[in-house]
């Protein structure tokens, strides 16, 4: 166990250990990909950045070290890559830190630290989302209605009876104005009623289009 938190670096970078490092640094990126990707959608893009972000940190690291001017510039770099990226949902966002975690990791020279630290949290980024968690419930409810219904209270008693909350999101003008498109967000009380209540608001907005969909992810954005 304390050859785990030696660092096989201590010796100096040879080619040897940089050669053993980077092969270490892929094997773990390509586990902290396919834990990213695991059941959910993931571009290839992102996925290909994954496994090489721990080899590219160990080798800029590697680079650097001990050279304050060549630090500064590398900070300046990574600042102008930030600013340029969009924020990512929780789970992309994990798994980005990870791989930089272990590229650091890799060039401190504790292999064993990393490859850990891969294996465990890439473990419980498969297995955490399986727990019997509370779920994301929240669901878009797209109802058009004529210009003669006033909307702001029109459903309310449908939503308490059906829903857990529920918020307007926008309101958007159609058909030269005669008709009302709103756009709500909900949380049902129990799904299998929903049926049920687009009867309810069928019968309220005069039988016109009704939509009921899947909420974005954008909820998990960081």
């Amino acid at each position: 166990m304390p050859d785990m938190l030696t660092s096989v670096l201590v010796d100096g970078l040879t080619l040897k250990n940089y050669f053993l490092l980077t092969a270490a640094a892929l094997l773990c990126g390509a586990l902290v990909a396919f834990a990213a990707g695991f059941r959910t959608r993931a571009s290839t893009g992102f996925l290909t950045s994954l496994v090489l972000l721990p080899m590219i940190v160990e080798t800029v690291i590697l680079m650097v070290n001990g050279n304050v001017g060549t630090g500064v510039a590398v900070m300046g770099a990574f600042s102008l890559v930030r600013f340029r990226s969009v924020a990512g949902r929780a789970r992309e966002i994990s798994a980005i830190f990870l791989s930089m975690t272990v590229g650091l990791a890799l060039a401190a020279g504790y292999l064993f630290v990393a490859i850990f630290v891969a294996i465990t949290v890439s473990c419980l980024m498969v297995l955490l989302p399986m727990l019997p968690f509370r779920r994301e419930r929240a669901q878009e409810l797209r109802i058009t209605v004529p210009e003669s219904l006033q909307f702001s209270d029109a459903f309310e008693d449908i939503f308490e009876k059906y829903t857990a909350t529920h918020a307007l999101l926008a309101v958007k003008t159609a058909n030269m104005g005669s008709l009302y498109k709103l756009h709500y967000r909900i949380e049902m009380k129990d799904r299998h009623t929903a049926k049920s209540m687009i009867d309810e608001l069928r019968c309220r907005n005069g039988n016109l289009e009704i939509s009921l969909c899947e909420a974005a992810e954008n909820g998990e954005e960081l």
